[in-house]
This record gives C-alpha cells, sequence and structure tokens, in this order.
C-alpha cells in the first residue's frame, strides 16, 4: 500500500520552498495553492506574505519564479495581477502521478496520520413503532460517515441508539401479559419483517385504545413501568420480546436500505439504565447540576424560555423519572471512558440541537468530555415532499419507509428494463439492477444535499437519467466497463499509462480531478459532509462524459499507445467511481 502524493501537494511544496528562500525569515508560508481556470494552479499567497515583509508583491512573485525548482513537474509559471501566480503542470506529471495512484489498491489514498476513535450515533428507529420517512436521514447520512472515516483509517464503532425504554412499554406490557399470544409468529419459519411489524401495530393499537377507556387497565399499566424499571425478571422477559420483534422489522428495513447493522451494535436507551442513578449522583456532588422544583437541573446562561427566566436541562424529575438527558451523558460516559472515544458524531435531526449542545456543555463541566475529545452534532433537515412542505401522505399520515424505498425500487426497475434489451440483462439482472438503483437513487438525493438543508422528495428526479443522480453515475460506470470489456475483446488494447504522451485537454482535466480524490476524501472526513464527496463523483462523470465525446477510446486516431494510455483514464475513473460509490453505500452495476 503506497500512499501517492498528489500534483497539488507537490506543487505546493516547490512554491513553499521557493518562498522560503527568498523570504528566509519569514518562517513556514503557505502559498495558499488552488485549482483556478486560469491555468492548472495558481498560488494565492504572496500579497499577504509581501504585506508583511514590506515587500512589492510583484518583485516576490519574479524572485520566488526564478528560484523554483520545476524538474518534470511543472511546465510554466507566469506572474499575473498584483503577484498571483498561475501555474501548469506538465503532462508526464500528471499520467506518472495517476499510474502510482493505479497501481496502488487504494488509489494512492493516504491514511490520516493520526487516527483517533469515533464513536457515531446514527439510525435510531424506536421499537414497537414503525420507520417512517424521517429515520431516513440518521441512517443514511451516518452510514456513509462511518464508510468514509475507516477508510482514512479512523476506528469507528457503531452505536444505534433505539428508543426501547420508556412509559409506554407499561401498557405494551401489562397487555401482552393479558393477551398472551399477540405476539406469537404465524409459522416456524423466519418471520417476515411485515409480519413482525403488522403483530406490533396491531398489539399498539389495541393497548393504546384500552388505556384510553379502561381506567383499571390503566393502573395496572402505570404499576407495570414501576415493575420494568424495578428489573422485575417476568416484565423484563415480556419487555424482551417487543425488542426482539422490533429488531426483526428493523433489520428488514435496513436490509432493504441495502445496510449492513449487526447486533452488537445495538445499544439502545436501555443499555445506559445501570448507569443513571450514578450520572445523577455524580453531576450533583460536583455541583454541575442543582436541584430546582425538586427535579435535577443544570442551567446555562445563555438558554432561557420566551418568558426570559432560563431553561434547564432536567437531567431527573422531580417524580425520581430519568429524561433523555440522563441517558444522553450516560452515553457520553461510557463512549469515552469504555470505549475511548476521541470523537463523538450524533446523526440527529436539526430540532434537538439545544437539547444536544445542553448535552454536550455538560458533559464538559462534569469532566466527561475533556479537551481532547471533540462532541458534534451531524444536524440533518427534514425530507419535504414536492410541494416544499414536510412530506405526509395524501391522508396527512407519515410516510412509512417500507413503502418509499418499494416505490423507488418499482421506479428504477422499470428505467432499468427500458435498456435492458439493447445490454443483454437477464430477468434476474434486470431484478437486481432495479434494486440497486432505486436503493442508490434515494440515498445519493439525500447525500448530495449537505445535511444541514432540507431536502424534496422527488422519485421522478431520483431516477432520472439526467442531472445530479446516482443513475447518471451508474450509467458513467456501467459504461466504462462496457467500454473496457469491448477493448478485451479487441484483444491488442489493453488499459497502459503512457507519461510520454500530449494529453488533449479533456484528458488533462480528467486526469487533474482524478489526482484530487484522496484531498477531497479527507476533507469530507474532517468536515463531516459526505455532500462533498457526492458532488466530486458527479463532476468526475461528467469530466468523463466530455472526454469520451471528445477523445475516441476505441478507435483512436493515429495510433495504438493513444489508446492505450486512453483505457487506463477509463479504468482509474471507474475504479476512483466505484470506490467513492460504495462508501456513500451505493452499488455500481457492472451492466445497465
Amino acid at each position: 500500500m503506497a500512499s501517492v502524493p498528489s500534483l497539488a501537494s507537490s506543487v505546493n511544496q516547490r512554491v513553499a520552498d521557493a518562498l522560503a528562500s527568498a523570504l528566509p525569515d519569514a518562517g513556514a508560508s503557505d502559498p495558499l495553492l488552488r485549482r483556478s481556470d486560469r491555468a492548472d494552479f495558481q498560488a494565492n499567497g504572496i500579497l499577504a506574505l509581501a504585506k508583511k515583509a514590506k515587500a512589492n508583491p510583484r518583485e516576490l512573485a519574479t524572485t520566488v519564479v526564478e528560484g523554483l525548482d520545476s524538474g518534470d513537474l511543472i511546465k510554466e509559471i507566469e506572474v499575473s495581477g498584483p503577484g498571483f501566480l498561475n501555474i501548469t503542470i506538465t503532462d508526464r506529471a500528471i499520467v506518472e502521478t495517476l499510474a502510482a495512484r493505479a497501481a496502488d489498491d487504494r488509489l494512492g489514498v493516504p491514511l490520516a496520520a493520526n487516527p483517533g476513535t469515533t464513536v457515531i450515533d446514527y439510525a435510531q428507529p424506536n421499537v414497537a413503532k414503525e420507520m417512517h420517512v424521517g429515520h431516513l436521514r440518521s441512517a443514511v447520512i451516518g452510514a456513509a460517515m462511518v464508510e468514509i472515516l475507516e477508510f482514512t483509517g479512523e476506528k469507528v464503532v457503531r452505536r444505534h441508539h433505539i428508543g426501547d425504554w420508556g412509559t409506554q412499554f407499561g401498557m405494551l406490557i401489562q397487555y401482552l401479559l393479558e393477551h398472551p399470544h399477540e405476539l406469537d409468529h404465524k409459522s416456524d419459519e423466519e418471520v417476515s419483517g411485515e409480519e413482525a411489524m403488522s403483530n406490533l401495530n396491531r398489539l399498539y393499537k389495541a393497548s393504546r385504545a384500552l388505556f384510553d377507556s379502561d381506567e383499571e387497565f390503566k393502573t395496572r399499566a402505570r404499576a407495570r413501568v414501576v415493575d420494568l424499571q424495578a428489573g422485575e425478571p417476568g416484565t423484563l422477559a415480556l419487555w424482551q420480546r417487543f425488542v426482539d420483534e422490533s429488531k426483526i422489522y428493523f433489520y428488514s428495513v435496513f436490509n432493504k436500505l441495502d445496510m449492513d447493522i449487526q447486533d452488537p451494535d445495538v445499544v439502545g436507551e436501555s443499555g445506559y439504565n445501570d448507569m443513571l442513578v450514578e450520572t445523577c449522583k455524580l453531576l450533583e456532588e460536583s455541583g454541575v447540576a442543582v436541584r430546582s422544583n425538586g427535579a435535577l437541573c443544570v442551567f446555562f446562561d445563555d438558554v432561557k424560555g420566551p418568558d426570559g427566566n432560563p431553561t434547564p436541562l432536567i437531567v431527573q424529575k422531580s417524580d425520581g423519572g430519568f429524561g433523555y438527558a440522563a441517558t444522553d451523558l450516560s452515553a457520553i460516559r461510557d463512549r469515552v471512558g469504555d470505549l475511548g472515544a476521541t470523537e463523538l458524531i450524533y446523526v440527529v435531526d436539526a430540532r434537538q440541537s439545544l437539547h444536544f449542545k445542553m448535552v454536550f456543555e455538560t458533559a464538559r463541566r462534569a469532566g466527561w468530555l475533556g479537551d481532547d475529545v471533540k462532541a458534534v452534532q451531524l444536524a440533518f433537515g427534514t425530507v419535504l415532499g414536492k410541494d416544499g412542505k414536510p412530506f405526509k401522505t395524501r391522508e396527512g399520515e407519515t410516510v412509512r419507509l417500507v413503502d418509499l424505498l418499494d416505490e423507488a425500487v418499482e421506479r428504477a426497475t422499470a428505467v432499468v428494463r427500458e435498456k435492458a434489451e439493447k445490454v443483454g440483462l437477464t430477468e434476474q439482472e434486470i431484478v437486481e439492477n432495479g434494486r440497486q438503483v432505486g436503493i442508490g437513487a434515494v440515498k445519493y438525493a439525500d447525500l448530495s444535499t449537505s445535511a444541514a438543508r432540507d431536502y424534496k422528495f422527488d422519485l421522478d428526479q431520483m431516477v432520472s437519467l439526467n442531472g445530479d443522480t446516482s443513475v447518471y453515475l451508474q450509467y458513467a460506470y456501467a459504461r466504462i466497463r462496457s467500454i473496457l470489456r469491448k477493448a478485451g475483446e479487441a484483444g491488442d488494447r489493453k488499459p497502459v499509462a503512457h507519461p510520454e504522451l500530449e494529453l488533449a485537454p479533456a484528458e488533462r482535466a480528467l486526469g487533474l480531478h482524478l489526482d484530487h480524490f484522496g484531498e477531497l476524501l479527507a476533507e469530507a472526513a474532517s468536515d463531516h459532509a459526505p455532500h462533498k464527496l457526492a458532488a466530486y463523483l458527479y463532476q468526475l462523470s461528467s469530466l468523463f462524459t466530455t472526454f469520451y465525446d471528445q477523445c475516441p477510446v476505441i478507435k483512436p486516431e493515429p495510433e495504438l499507445v493513444v489508446g492505450e494510455n486512453r483505457l487506463f483514464l477509463c479504468e482509474l475513473t471507474a475504479r476512483t467511481l466505484s470506490k467513492g460509490m460504495s462508501l456513500l453505500g451505493i452499488r455500481t452495476p457492472e451492466k445497465l
């Protein structure tokens, strides 16, 4: 495994060295290199450095150019405007760098210099409740962040903080106790997620109706909550049945989403029960939390209600019950203390931002989040319907996630079927590709929008072959695979890098973008921004389309080596696309 320095970092180093000899007293100086439409790169840092050294920027720029070691890397460099450097690199340097990337399994992408341990809290459905469209973003964004961070070398611990505790379980358990066969399965064979959910739905509605209409049942249900919290074995065994039944359903939905969720990673609210009393005791003894009207509260100078009075974080209610804050604070103690986390990421709806701000601040005051641990909420916006309002069914109900995914797959399968005959797909391939395209479309629509923004859920747009959609990227990948297959059948054409060749403008543009993959991934990881990776891949597909239109690959003129070099660019593009898409959790079919 060899990490390959990017062309940008090599150019940056050369300019920085020349700057250091031109201004020996300035210390480390950043040339501020960026991509440019005037040349391959532009260095903008000279102006600020000249100002600091009280020098003339154009003269300093000229001195830097004279002292620059261009070697095989830099073709030409010119001073423009008040002291910018426009830098064009050699075609040889582009092809040689790409050849080094192609020789490495990781495409030359380096591992992070100081990897830590990140705990990501994502995909948090509620026990005994159906997953709806609101659960989609946490799952999709969280899973992409897991893949991106793991690829950079970070140790990632997944945590699914499911809602598996609370007063509603008194009602459910009591009802099951009095109607013991409600969660029985029709047969001993494997139970479908649909059957598990319909059992739970039926039981939930029946117990709710009884709870609302029968005072005696309500009293029994409330007493059952006390038994549950006290850990009475019979009550806990019935509670476990709800958790197990719900997991059958959750896993079936995550399976549809093509997501791998493992049992040990599911640590719900109940997983921290044994820590709650101690968490409260530590907060109270240290003075971080105080009793107010019987409740244990943490106050903040900058958090006030509409009446101007401070709004506290309530850790324990006046009746002795624990709020979400107690569980979340206990989870932080566990994740930092036991799991050794150096970073905590919570992929949670933006509407919970104030809660997390208060929880993180409380944990800092208590010393559970030290200076060496980052805690961030990767807050996401709302899923909207085509009309720009929160996504609901015609009847005003929240949309079931399963229905959405099924419809996406159905639409995508129709799109795949239209072109199937032309590419010679079997029925099995049509079905499989339809699934990969449909689920990919849903994930990509989510991931190509910055997480913090709301986005419109428009299936017509998502499965469109035009525009910024995953189908466009999947088709670009499948087209390259088809080109490589044809070249292989021709026999005399193999993907081989030829650094001695001159590159056409479309080849250079594609090559420079391919080289930027590692830097982009590092940015997506540190900014917790999968949408940056999606944007990179869309641009890669667009640059490939231009390259393919302008540069004949199978019948290049005038000679074979040009074709080999272009096939080499095709193959590296396909590998980069496939790797990038897999980090977003999206599959790339070989034929489409």
